[in-house]
């Protein structure tokens, strides 16, 4: 016997992502995992615009609200442990000024319908099926900001509430964008204060969910990251240590497969050459001053230059950024 693992097998996409696609991810915190890595290799990317946001409603009521262009008003934010937040945001965007909070989310908004409205691909990332819906304000939250629990009706949403719910969002997100192509995934975090139990129900109601959707929804497919790092991996050595969430190898090994299976062979040979020039960007000596680090620089830089010149359409100027702030 020589198999020690099922490996999860995945179809190649018929629509590949090349380096001149605009890829949007939004969800989990593995969404923001895997979208940054592509963000941070020059690939046209927009990631978590609202923070990180956990099941498939709090997603929804985002893109329900960029979809309309509905600014956020004072009425809609407010101060706890003196700083002013929303329900619809992570706590990044938490400010100690209101109005610097209000102009920072409603920038964040109208960027996110531009690139919504010119998105190629949407990558959706379900963590979990369990809300926490305001009972004074009757809907469900995208972050509690540590205020009291009592203040919140917790609960489980049905797989037919989600599909109804999505079924209409696609509708409108295909009105302002007809050719987008939509990726659902579900976040392999396992969320254990549900118990063991309670974490399997809420998953199996995502992928069901998710099951429905690409059956009824076109020009929606799903990447099982999930099935990778539960079947595939499936061991404790791909975990980080609190058990919980995948370790920084597994990351990218589900990446990886990502990559394999829904770029083209230009794309993948490009990742591949800039995460070469990222590598080396990051390198630091013990003295960046000496002659040979800096002739190490400048021969990077003329790297930099000359992949510009053979893919002009691809912005570099992180790595330019990168290597010229290591230059004396």
């Amino acid at each position: 016997m020589d198999q020690f693992r099922t490996e999860v097998k995945i179809d190649t996409s018929k629509e590949a992502i090349n380096y001149h696609s605009r890829l949007f991810f939004m969800g989990s915190c593995f969404a923001t995992n895997i979208g940054a890595f592509f963000n941070d290799h020059a690939l046209n990317t927009l990631v978590n615009p609202f923070g990180v946001l956990y099941n498939p409603c709090s997603i929804a009521n985002s893109l329900e609200r960029v979809i309309k262009r509905k600014d956020f008003n004072e009425e809609e934010v407010f101060c706890q442990n003196g700083l002013f937040h929303s329900f619809y945001h992570h706590s990044q965007f938490s400010d100690v000024d209101q109005k610097v909070f209000l102009q920072n989310v409603n920038e964040s908004l109208h960027n996110c319908y531009d690139f919504l409205s010119n998105t190629d691909v949407l990558v959706l990332t379900f963590g979990t099926a369990w809300v926490y819906e305001h009972r004074a304000l009757g809907r469900i939250v995208s972050n509690c900001h540590k205020y009291p629990a009592k203040d919140f009706n917790r609960y489980r949403l049905e797989v037919d509430e989600i599909v109804e719910r999505y079924l209409a969002l696609i509708e409108a997100i295909r009105k302002i964008n007809p050719g987008m192509r939509i990726i659902f995934t579900v976040s392999p975090v396992r969320h254990w204060k549900d118990g063991a139990h309670g974490n399997q129900l809420s998953k199996s109601t995502l992928l069901l969910s998710i099951d429905q959707l690409i059956k009824q929804a076109d020009n929606c497919k799903y990447f099982p990251a999930y099935e990778l790092l539960l079947d595939d991996l499936r061991d404790y050595r791909f975990f980080a240590d609190d058990m919980l969430h995948p370790s920084q190898v597994a990351i990218g090994y589900i990446r990886d497969k990502f990559i394999e299976t829904q770029f083209d062979s230009e794309a993948q040979q490009v990742l591949v050459q800039l995460a070469k020039l990222r590598k080396a960007a990051f390198h630091r000596p013990f003295n960046p001053e000496t002659a040979s680090h800096q002739s190490f620089v400048r021969k990077h830089i003329s790297k930099v230059e000359a992949f510009q010149k053979q893919y002009s359409k691809i912005d570099l100027s992180i790595f330019r950024d990168l290597f010229g702030k290591q230059l004396v």
